[in-house]
């Protein structure tokens, strides 16, 4: 229960790269009939994630993964001079990238949110100045699951005139989207949270949107990405996302996510964030009197893997600066745990983890009272 790290790879997205590992191997750059065969492979996975965002396929930019794609959309975005907005509960891919502009000189302003996590689109707009060029706020938060309001967000910027990019990494997969119906320039998703491979991803990138591109190195990707295209991955991405159009939608992982949280709830726990709109599949849980990497690490010894925070944060002593960032204290933000689900999650395994999470809330408690 920890998919929100990552998911499995979907039998069927197996299958489709299986030739691209072991028997077609070209080069998609190669004129030959081996590269050939790999280029068509990778235009046929760029039609379906154009599909899959309601795009053109010309605007999909393949890169090595979520943290690529933010970090190509900041980067190849901002120069000196500029002004950028951006949010307190943005990945690391997100508030990183735009630490560094800050130390580059480039005015960075990062806004708050309220107890649910979610910005004012108000605040968004107050930020505006002549000089902003960027506004960079993801769709569905990694560690609670709460939906910013990115549509309202991107009527903002074109009123501005400024350029809007989307960290939508955490809902895709999950909730549809439209690029259109949001209004952004730029969006990123990553393969191995919505069950394609590792190490794959995509940036869309308007038509008409200039684009720094942060590798040299060659003209891939219509010269905005440097590198020899990751084929079997691309596949693999592809088919995910044509599973994720033909899949069975939200309302299943809403009900077995609500059936967590109802099962856990005499267990003196609140959720983080749970009056927001959220992705269907994540439910961020804070337990009285409980550490959480304790319960953690209590409950990967039963064979439950959850977590509490961002994987790329996985040994941080310090607490979710997203749940800070809502105004939770540093005790209860370390006594929270992330429980997120996917499209193979049952209620079997739901009513397993219920169980076992009551059993070791209970025996966490117990010990912590008697080192007390």
């Amino acid at each position: 229960m920890d998919a929100n790290a990552t998911t499995p790879l979907l039998p069927e997205v197996a299958e489709a790269m299986r030739p691209f590992l072991l028997e077609q191997f070209g080069n998609a750059s190669s004129i030959h009939q081996e590269g050939q065969l790999a280029r068509a492979a990778v235009e046929r996975a760029r039609g379906s994630v154009a599909r899959f965002l309601g795009c053109r396929p010309a605007e999909v930019v393949f890169t090595s993964g979520g943290t690529e794609s933010d970090n190509l959309a900041i980067f190849g975005s901002a120069k000196q001079g500029d002004h950028v907005i951006t949010t307190a509960v943005e990945h690391h891919a997100v508030l990183q990238a735009v630490a560094r502009l800050a130390e580059r000189g480039i005015s960075v302003d990062v806004l708050p949110v309220d107890r649910q996590g979610v910005v004012s689109g108000e605040d968004v707009r107050r930020a505006l100045r002549p000089d902003t060029s960027l506004i960079s706020v993801m769709m569905a938060n990694n560690e609670t699951g709460a939906l910013e309001p990115v549509q309202e967000i991107g009527c903002i910027a074109a009123e501005a005139g400024v350029r809007f990019h989307v960290d939508a990494v955490q809902a895709a997969g999950k909730i549809p989207i439209s690029v259109d119906s949001i209004g952004c320039h730029l969006l990123s998703i990553s393969g191995h949270k919505m069950h394609g491979p590792q190490g794959v991803g995509v940036l869309f990138v308007r038509r008409g949107t200039r684009l720094e591109p942060i590798f040299a190195g060659g003209a891939h990707e219509r010269q905005r990405r440097a590198g020899t295209e990751n084929v079997a991955g691309i596949v693999g991405l592809g088919k995910a996302a044509e599973c994720a159009i033909e899949g069975e939608g939200s309302v299943r992982l809403a009900i077995l996510r609500d059936r967590l949280e109802k099962g856990l709830q005499e267990y003196s726990c609140a959720v983080n964030g749970g009056q927001a709109l959220r992705v269907p599949n994540t439910s961020n849980l804070q337990f009285d009197a409980v550490d959480g990497e304790a319960l953690v690490i209590a409950l990967d010894l039963k064979g439950l893997a959850v977590s509490s925070g961002a994987a790329c944060s996985s040994g941080a002593s310090e607490p979710s600066h997203v749940l800070e960032a809502m105004g939770l204290t540093p005790n209860q933000a370390r006594s929270s745990v992330r429980f997120s689900l996917h499209r193979q999650t049952t209620e079997e395994d739901v009513d397993r983890a219920i169980a076992l999470v009551a059993a070791q809330v209970t025996r966490v408690r117990e010990l912590s009272a008697v080192v007390r």
